[in-house]
């Protein structure tokens, strides 16, 4: 690997990232905002660490997963956002091909591990809903680990491919990238080579990554739904679908542009359309994730209000 990567470096040392605009005043603007959505996320997420972490009470599989996710969606901005304020307020605009290379393959390892997670969360759903009586015994603090790491591993080997498959491509000039981080679709249109075997990659690995996990979480929310409409009290169903709603909204936000971005064909992408998609799965949504966490769940809300010493209160 070592090999392909310093012979590509000979001919392209570096490449130039595009960003949204040219427009010093319109950058001076995204600035702003994407600094404002970047430090509501750090700080979004890190509370929830900080609560869970801290109250006994969400010592639980649930919640466990929550902090999991919290942690990727700080990792997962900070892959990007930071390089992109740069960008914005500096008239240098590069990242080198060995930067461009990590770059690509940290985004890619969080962003699958988070595709997988949301699958795991859909099965900790369906255990505690179909399963009650057996909830603590099933998802065992071994077995939540182990699903975990197996996220991770599914998220480190299938990078590993993605970025493989890109990287061994020859990039001889132009060296812009339209984007505004080195994202796959993107550094593939400056390959000065045919890219239709990783178009071909790119859709099995999204099939894979995204379909097969999208799957168990529609399995999982089947079972669910027969479960709950079974429950005789109104108030009960309402309480089991809204520990549901939060997930469904967020596997939403994450799941469809990823899908369409990775899993479109490279010469019908559109750079203009990429960059919103990737901007929706990436910072978007971890900056929305902690909001509709916190807002539909009481006990974070209740956590948190103990946190700061009001909880006493609203008991």
């Amino acid at each position: 690997m070592q090999d392909f990567l310093w012979e590509n470096q000979s001919s392209v040392s570096e490449f130039i990232l595009l960003g949204f605009s040219k427009d010093s005043q319109i950058n001076a603007i995204l600035f702003n905002i994407f600094l404002f959505l970047y430090l509501s996320t750090l700080v979004g997420n890190g509370l929830i660490v900080t609560v869970i972490h801290l109250d006994s009470r969400l010592h639980t599989p649930m919640y466990f997963f929550l902090s999991v996710l919290s942690l990727l969606d700080v990792s997962y901005v900070t892959t990007t956002v930071p390089q992109m304020l740069v960008h914005l307020v500096c008239q240098k605009k590069t990242i080198s091909y060995i930067g461009c290379v990590a770059q690509m393959y940290i985004f890619l390892v969080l962003g699958i591990t988070e595709g997988w997670l949301f699958s795991v969360m859909a099965y900790d759903r369906y255990v505690a809903i179909c399963y009650p009586l057996r909830y603590k015994v099933i998802m065992s603090p071994w077995l939540c680990g182990a699903m975990v790491v197996f996220c991770g591993l599914w998220g480190v080997s299938c990078s590993l491919v993605y970025t493989v498959f890109t990287m061994r491509l020859p990039y001889c000039g132009p060296n812009e990238i339209n984007h505004f981080f080195c994202e796959v679709p993107a550094v593939l249109k400056l390959a000065c080579a045919d890219t239709s075997l990783n178009d071909q990659v790119d859709f099995i690995l999204g099939f894979i990554l995204l379909l097969v996990p999208l799957s168990f979480i529609l399995a999982s929310y089947i079972r669910i739904f027969a479960t709950i409409l079974r429950i005789r009290s109104a108030q009960g169903r309402l309480k089991a679908f809204s520990t549901c709603a939060s997930h469904i909204t967020v596997v939403t936000m994450f799941c469809g542009p990823a899908m369409f971005m990775y899993m479109n064909p490279g010469a019908n992408a559109s750079p203009e359309r990429d960059k919103k998609l990737a901007l929706f799965y990436n910072v978007i949504s971890a900056f929305l994730n902690p909001i509709i966490y916190s807002l539909r769940n009481k006990d974070v809300k209740r956590a948190f209000l103990k946190l700061t010493g009001r909880g006493r209160t609203t008991e």
